[in-house]
């Protein structure tokens, strides 16, 4: 209900100019009158809005008919929140307060007998307009009315308005002031039609504005639906945009999880087992301090069957009915609602199911701090926001099923493709090693054959040789030497595998004595000289002044210095020097012995340094005669005395050969005798 707004000073003079034509009213009525038209319609023609319009037109008018107050009321609207009321008090009127409370009907139709009207004769539905502006204009008045004179306005053949003139005394209105309030009656309609079309153009205004916000709230959710955002993101911002649209004092997205799957089965009206636990929350400023937040995250859920508000929506929702709830602190009682809800502070409530293919997935909800009168348009809304928000509800359960179902499929084939690339790894590594073995036997049968064919084919050379008939005594030494020559390599070959076998198998601990290393070391060194001479070679030994001291098996000792030695012989450049040296060092408190044996040589690759301690394996482009048998028989002769052996190749600058070393490392002395 629009306030009476204070007089503005608008045509002050042109009212002080018409005071002169009122002690002529009755002689010279038309002229006046004419004026008070052209004076009305100046002001609707000059006016910029519609209230002060009216303000005007009531001060002219109360003015002319020099009356204690003038009350203009369109009655266009329907409800009286939509009329628009404006009046006009003489000055000495201007200083009283005004009443508290407004007249009612009773008190007006009390005073009925000094209410007239101008337009004759009166129908039912004039007093009744003009009772019901007198309700409506006159609440706000100093002093109960002692006399009206009325009249209401037309305009397009509907009434538009009512003019009324109040006194606050006993008065007698004359013919005259009835004829002059009926020729401005006419003047009077027209503002008020201004007054109407006004409100109708802010209505249109208020309505496309509205309808831009829900196109606009309809496109960002249309949006949202076709983004990447995570479901509960999504959600948060559909219901902050929907009550922030529709002007709710808070939203709710509120999502059920079902622990019945035989539900779908039962009757309607039961209530399921099912926890409703809230996805997305929006309040108006104003609100979030007078809301009262759950302590915890699990406080945001509840069972539905204990929130009497959401039992009866969903029961409700199954008749298709929006639930609204105009104040529920009065219909129900407030335990009955889950406490998220804020029932006492936010009573008018507004559910509406989220339904998709007859299965209530869960409920948007709207609060308000008061009544609020839901217009179908903006109930249509809610529907299509919940629609669409069921719809991606739908989807992303649908999408994160099949998100599973494809992960555990992917995770099974990358199962399967990964022991597949096992198998697969495997049986090449099989393949390669069955290939290696293929190589290593056609070499060993290779090295094999040579050194079994010659020696037998010289054998049995020698043995035909024997017997030729005449042969001298000489030549009979000399054969019986290559037999028993070739004998010996024989035997020698078939006792070096066996000792390979007997190393390899499980076997005794070593023998062990303690020998002089020093004199060992000379007299082994000694018996390669002629050897190494007859090649071109010499060798050199670097022995420690105090005599070194070592705890080993003499014999396997022997055999792995003479096939170092002999190896060295094998593949050392001609006038070079074969140098053998031995030291001492203590590692991790364990005294050992180091020898080395170093000539020079072809180098050694990376690759052959890898396998060349390996049976029957011999460095690639040397066609030295060999089994490939004698460094595999030091390497195990060496483990066997709990020893380490290794091999070195250093380029020898400006040189195209190559320093080749082999260390030997053996404990000094066993555990049970160490000094």
């Amino acid at each position: 209900m629009k306030k009476p707004l204070s007089s503005p000073p608008h045509y002050v003079d042109d009212i002080d100019r018409l005071q002169p034509y009122q002690v002529k009213l009755m002689q010279h009525q038309e002229e006046p009158a004419q004026k008070l038209v052209e004076k009305i319609n100046q002001i609707i023609a000059n006016s910029s809005t519609t209230a002060l319009m009216l303000q005007d037109i009531a001060k002219l008018l109360g003015v002319v008919f020099q009356v204690d107050c003038c009350c203009l009321v369109s009655v266009t609207g329907e409800t009286s929140d939509e009329a628009t009321t404006s009046n006009w008090c003489a000055d000495e009127y201007l200083a009283l307060p005004h009443q508290e409370e407004m007249f009612s009907m009773e008190q007006l139709l009390m005073h009925s007998p000094v209410l007239q009207c101008a337009a004759e004769p009166l129908t039912i539905e004039d007093i009744s307009i003009i009772q019901n502006s007198l309700v409506i204009g006159c609440q706000y008045l100093p002093l109960p009315i002692k006399a009206v004179l009325a009249i209401p306005t037309r305009f397009g053949g509907n009434n538009n308005g009512v003019i009324s003139l109040i006194q606050f005394q006993p008065y007698d209105w004359s013919e005259s002031e009835k004829q002059l309030l009926k020729q401005v009656e006419s003047a009077c309609a027209i503002a008020f039609s201004r007054v109407a079309q006004a409100q109708l153009i802010a209505h249109q205004q208020q309505y496309l504005q509205k309808s831009n916000q829900y196109q606009s709230l309809i496109k960002q959710l249309t949006l949202l639906s076709r983004s990447n955002l995570e479901l509960n993101q999504m959600l948060q911002l559909v219901i902050a945009s929907t009550a922030e649209s529709l002007q709710a004092d808070r939203g709710l997205l509120i999502l059920l999880k079902y622990t019945d799957p035989l539900f779908r089965t039962q009757a309607k009206k039961q209530v399921p087992k099912a926890k409703a636990r809230v996805v997305g929350e929006w309040a108006k400023e104003t609100q979030i301090s007078r809301i009262t937040k759950p302590d915890t995250l699990e406080d945001q859920s509840f069972l539905l069957s204990e929130c009497g508000l959401c039992q009866r929506a969903f029961i409700d929702s199954a008749k298709g009915v929006i639930v609204i709830f105009d104040n529920y602190t009065e219909q129900n009682d407030t335990s009955s609602a889950a406490p998220l809800f804020a029932i006492e502070q936010l009573p008018a409530v507004l559910l509406v199911p989220l339904e998709n293919q007859g299965k209530i997935l869960g409920f948007l909800v709207l609060q308000q701090a008061v009544t609020r009168n839901w217009q179908a348009a903006e109930l249509n809304l809610v529907e299509l926001v919940c629609a669409q928000v069921s719809n991606a509800i739908l989807q992303s359960q649908t999408l994160r099923q099949v998100q599973t179902l494809v992960d555990e499929r992917t995770a099974k084939l990358q199962s399967s493709l990964e022991l597949q690339a096992k198998l697969h790894e495997r049986t090449r590594q099989y393949v390669e090693q069955l290939r290696k073995l293929n190589e290593l036997k056609d070499e060993f049968m290779s090295n094999m054959s040579d050194r079994l064919r010659y020696p037998l084919t010289n054998m049995l050379m020698s043995i035909r040789n024997l017997r030729l008939p005449g042969i001298a005594p000489e030549r009979q030494v000399r054969y019986m030497d290559i037999l028993e020559q070739e004998c010996t390599k024989e035997i020698n070959l078939i006792n070096d595998l066996l000792t390979l076998q007997k190393l390899e198998s499980p076997h005794e601990a070593p023998q062990l004595e303690s020998i002089d290393l020093n004199i060992k070391i000379q007299d082994i060194a000694a018996s390669f000289e002629k050897k190494l001479a007859e090649k071109g070679l010499k060798i050199s030994v670097d022995l420690p002044e105090e005599s070194l001291k070592l705890q080993t098996e003499l014999e396997s000792f022997d055999r792995i210095l003479q096939e170092l030695l002999t190896n060295a012989c094998k593949y050392s450049q001609h006038d070079t020097i074969v140098h053998l040296k031995a030291s001492h060092q203590v590692d991790q408190q364990i005294d050992q012995v180091i020898m080395k044996v170093t000539n020079t040589g072809h180098a050694i690759s990376q690759e052959e340094a890898t396998y060349i301690f390996d049976k029957f394996r011999r460095g690639k482009g040397r066609w030295t005669p060999g089994t490939g048998l004698g460094l595999a028989l030091v390497k195990s002769l060496v483990q066997h005395l709990n020893g380490a052996i290794a091999v070195e190749s250093l380029a020898i600058s400006d040189s195209q050969q190559s320093e080749i070393c082999f260390t030997l490392t053996l404990p000094q002395f066993s555990d049970e005798s160490k000094p």
